[in-house]
């Protein structure tokens, strides 16, 4: 953001900037979708909404997984929140608990270190590399999981590189972390920016895939703040307490405004006709496609046991405890005059 603010002083200076130092689209949201905000503006659609956001929006989103990837997704399981990052620090404050270890890419996203931090877990950092298209592998994790680890948080296509992970790899790569009990997340924000064969979820994978994504990059609505996370069916009401906690809702005006993509967008244009000059991610051709392993079409307990058993136990509210126990810290940091941030993430 340093690097974005010298940018801006530039050009407000009058030198010419080609900004690629964020992955924003150079343009702004379709017209209808601008239209949908001042017609629920004017409208009056400004109340709070349902902490997992609208059941339209919801059902919007489901009924997209199931036209364009095939997927049977209950929207019960889909969660709106105010952007993607705030989508994974959901699913951190549900799943992580003190001294968890969360294993992720180095390099990566520089922000998924402090979603884990957060909550008081230990991110663990794998350096990957060209031999791998600096993505995470079964391999990796099967070297770095430690008693300590409770599960991955991994990116395909990712952010800085833009490479995706093959999807019998992915498959690979859910199965080992299943065998451990742990948890799978998956940031997909840049899924579908390519221009090369059709893309798969790692909901295909199976329920126990926790599946972050946006509205930021595919519908070029970065300060919206608009995105989902879609979390097994055991997860979803202490989801819903946790955001009820964090803040409330995602913008209803955004999620009223959202609704346009499913009308006008939504299955309706293809994916590679899009222009994504912001993203790095668009011009990385994926990986092709291969089969994934006997879960890979698991959509509930019944049919893949592996996950039952990490998603049952209790510390699948654990998070709303870790909650409360960081509310608390703060709380008496502040009365004693401590300074915000001091000794406290």
């Amino acid at each position: 953001m340093q690097v974005v603010a010298r940018a801006a002083a530039l050009q407000a200076a009058g030198h010419p900037v080609i900004h690629m130092s964020i992955g924003e689209p150079d343009f702004t949201a379709p017209a209808p979708v601008v239209a949908a905000l001042e017609r629920a503006a004017r409208a009056g659609h400004t109340q709070y909404t349902s902490a997992n956001g609208l059941a339209a929006l919801r059902a919007a989103i489901a009924r997209d997984y199931g036209q364009r990837y095939g997927i049977d997704l209950d929207p019960a399981r889909i969660v709106v929140t105010a952007g993607a990052s705030a989508a994974l620090s959901l699913a951190c404050c549900a799943l992580v608990d003190v001294g968890d270890e969360v294993l992720m890419t180095d390099p990566g996203y520089p922000c998924n270190r402090h979603f884990v931090a957060a909550f008081d877990g230990v991110p663990r950092a794998i350096p990957v590399g060209p031999a791998t298209r600096f993505q995470m592998t079964r391999a990796a994790i099967d070297a770095h999981w430690s008693r300590a680890t409770r599960g991955a948080l991994i990116a395909s296509p990712a952010n800085p590189t833009g490479t995706s992970i093959p999807f019998d790899e992915l498959a690979r790569i859910v199965e080992g972390i299943r065998a451990r009990g742990g948890f799978t997340i998956v940031d997909e924000i840049y899924l579908g920016l390519h221009y090369d064969e059709p893309t798969r979820t790692a909901l295909e994978l199976g329920e126990d895939v926790i599946v972050s994504n946006s509205f930021s990059k595919y519908f070029h609505m970065t300060g919206w703040r608009l995105g989902w996370l879609v979390v097994p069916a055991s997860l979803a009401a202490s989801c819903e307490k946790l955001a009820q906690n964090l803040y409330i809702c995602a913008s209803t005006l955004a999620q009223h405004a959202a609704l346009a993509c499913s009308r006008s967008a939504w299955s309706a244009r293809s994916p590679t006709a899009r222009s994504t000059r912001g993203s790095i991610a668009a011009r990385t051709p994926t990986t092709a496609r291969a089969s994934p392993t006997s879960c890979s079409n698991a959509l509930s307990s019944r049919s893949c046991p592996e996950w039952t058993s990490a998603y049952t136990r209790p510390r699948a509210t654990c998070g709303f405890r870790t909650l409360r126990r960081w509310i608390g810290s703060r709380r008496r940091s502040r009365g004693s005059g401590a300074t915000w941030g001091s000794d406290q993430r």
